[in-house]
C-alpha cells in the first residue's frame, strides 16, 4: 500500500478507529497487527525475515543486559550485528559484489547473479534495530522486556518503509508514557499528512516525469539547459518525495500519540554542505554520526584522522543508499566536500547571522554543489553521470526540459520556503485561527486535485533503499 493511494487511507482510518475504540491494553496489539498487515500487503513471505530479526535482536539485547561478562556481551552484540548486516548485505549487495567479481574474472556480469527481491524497508528497520542493541550494549538503553513492545518498535507502520529512523528511547518514551494527542497535535498531524500528500503528488510526481524522461536517455537530450533542468527536476523530485513521505509518517504517528523527530529542515536553503547534512535526512545523519563517525574517532585525533573519518562515513552512507558505484562516488563526493569545508573552517552560519548579503551566494553555491552530487545518485551508470556533467558545464545551450508552469511552481515553493525559514508561519497554522487552518488544508487538497499526478501511483523514491 502506497501512502498516496485511497486503499492506504481506508487502512489508516480503520486503524485509527480500532485504536481509539479499544481498551488501552489492546492498543499495542492492534498497532502491531496493523503494522504486520501493512508490511505483508507488499510481499507476505518477507514477514518471516522481519520476525527473525526481531527475535534475534530482542534476544541479543536481553542477553547483553543479563550478563556482566565482557566477552558474552560482545558475543551477543556481534550475533545481532552479523544477522542484521548479513541479511542486509545479501539482499542488497550480493548481486553488486557478484557482478564486480565476474568483471574481474573477465566473465559476464550476470555469471554469479541471483534473482533477489529487496525486502521492503530493510535498510531502515535494520539501522533502527542495530541502534537499539548498540545502545543496550553501551548501557544507554534498558532492554525491552515485552516482546510485543519491541516488535512494534521495529515494525511500526508509519515509518517502517522509509523512516525517519527513530531511536528506542524516543519510541518507548512515548509508548510507556502514552497520552492521547491534544487538539493541537491532532490538527498538526492532519496538516502534516495533507502537506506530505501534496508534496508527493503535486511536486515530486510531476517533476519525476521530467527527471525520468531525461535520465532514461541522457545522450538523446544534449545541451546545458537541458542537463541542468533534468538534474534540478530530480533534485526537486527527491526532496519533495522523501520529505513528503516523512511528513506523512510524522503526522500519522502524531495522530496515534507518538512524536517522531523532524527529518528535513528546508535543506535547499543550506549555506554549506555541512549545513545541508544538518537539514537533509536528519535521522540518518544523526545515526551515521553516533554509530559510525564518532566510534571511528570523530574529530578527536587530529585533522587528517577527522578527514578520514568523514570520508569513510560518507562513503558507507553512500553505499547504504544503493548497491552501485555511483552511490559510492556520491558518498565520497559529499565526504570530500565536508572535509574541504572543515579544512577551510567553514561552519554552519549561526541563525542570527544567516540572513546577510553574502548568504544568497553561499546558498546558491551549495545548491549547485548538491545538484552535481545528485547526478551520480540518479544516473543509470557512471558513464551517464560523466556525460551529464559534461553537458552541464560544456554542452551547447540546448532547450529547457521543464515547462514554464513547472518553473513557476518551483519558484513559488522556493518563496514559501524562504518565508517559512524567516517566519515559521506554517508551524503556527495548527494553533492559529480556524479559518486559516481550514484555508491552508483546502488549498493543499485543491492543489492535489488540480495539479496532482494521478495517471499512476508512483512509489516513493526511498522505497528502493
Amino acid at each position: 500500500m502506497l501512502f498516496n493511494t485511497p486503499q492506504f487511507f481506508v487502512f489508516l482510518g480503520v486503524v485509527l478507529i480500532a485504536f481509539y475504540s479499544s481498551p488501552r491494553s489492546w492498543r499495542r496489539i492492534i498497532l502491531l497487527a496493523a503494522s504486520y498487515f501493512f508490511y505483508m500487503s507488499w510481499i507476505p513471505k518477507f514477514i518471516l525475515l522481519l520476525l527473525a530479526l526481531t527475535v534475534i535482536d530482542y534476544t541479543a539485547a536481553r542477553w547483553i543486559a543479563r550478563t556482566e561478562s565482557p566477552r558474552s556481551r560482545k558475543t551477543a552484540l556481534i550475533v545481532s550485528l552479523s544477522a542484521n548486516l548479513g541479511l542486509l548485505g545479501f539482499f542488497k549487495y550480493y548481486n553488486f559484489f557478484a557482478a564486480n567479481i565476474a568483471h574481474l574474472l573477465g566473465r559476464p556480469e550476470s555469471s554469479f547473479a541471483l534473482s533477489i527481491i529487496l525486502p521492503l524497508g530493510i535498510s531502515f528497520h535494520t539501522f533502527q534495530s542495530m541502534s537499539y542493541v548498540i545502545d543496550v550494549y553501551r548501557r544507554e538503553q534498558k532492554p525491552i522486556v515485552n516482546p510485543v513492545d519491541y516488535a512494534l518498535f521495529i515494525s511500526f507502520f508509519p515509518q517502517l518503509v522509509a523512516g525517519p529512523i527513530v531511536r528506542a528511547r524516543e519510541f518507548f518514551g512515548d509508548l510507556y508514557h502514552w497520552q492521547a494527542p491534544n487538539s493541537t497535535e491532532v490538527l498538526r498531524g492532519l496538516l502534516l499528512v495533507i502537506l506530505g500528500l501534496a508534496k508527493k503528488m503535486v511536486m515530486a510526481d510531476q517533476f519525476a516525469q521530467v527527471a525520468n524522461n531525461y535520465f532514461k536517455d541522457v545522450a538523446g537530450h544534449p545541451g546545458l539547459l537541458t542537463a541542468w533542468s533534468g538534474v534540478v527536476a530530480f533534485g526537486i523530485q527527491i526532496y519533495f518525495d522523501f520529505s513528503g513521505y516523512t511528513d506523512m509518517a510524522i503526522g500519522m504517528a502524531l495522530l496515534l500519540g507518538f512524536h517522531f523527530p523532524v527529518n528535513f529542515h528546508r535543506p535547499y536553503l543550506a549555506s554549506s554542505i555541512t549545513d545541508f547534512w544538518h537539514r537533509w535526512h536528519m535521522s540518518l545523519s544523526r545515526w551515521l554520526r553516533d554509530y559510525l563517525y564518532i566510534p571511528l574517532g570523530g574529530n578527536r585525533h587530529g585533522r587528517l584522522t577527522t578527514y578520514r573519518n568523514l570520508m569513510l562515513t560518507m562513503l558507507l552512507g553512500g553505499l547504504w543508499h544503493g548497491a552501485s558505484w555511483n552511490f559510492v562516488v556520491w558518498g565520497g563526493y559529499h565526504g570530500g566536500l565536508l572535509s574541504i569545508e572543515r579544512m577551510l573552517g567553514l561552519k554552519r552560519a549561526p541563525e542570527e547571522n544567516r540572513w546577510t548579503l553574502f548568504y544568497p551566494v553561499r546558498a546558491i553555491l551549495t545548491f549547485v554543489l548538491v545538484m552535481i552530487g545528485w547526478v551520480f545518485f540518479r544516473a543509470i551508470n557512471f558513464h551517464d553521470s560523466i556525460y551529464v556533467l559534461h553537458q552541464m558545464f560544456t554542452g551547447h545551450i540546448g532547450a529547457m526540459f521543464l515547462m514554464r508552469w513547472q518553473t513557476d511552481l518551483a519558484l513559488f515553493t522556493l518563496l514559501l520556503a524562504v518565508l517559512e525559514e524567516k517566519k515559521a508561519w506554517f508551524e503556527r497554522i495548527a494553533i492559529g485561527p480556524a479559518w486559516a487552518y481550514g484555508a491552508v488544508c483546502a488549498l493543499l487538497l485543491l492543489s492535489v486535485e488540480l495539479l496532482g499526478y494521478t495517471e499512476a501511483s508512483l512509489p516513493f523514491v526511498y522505497f528502493q533503499f
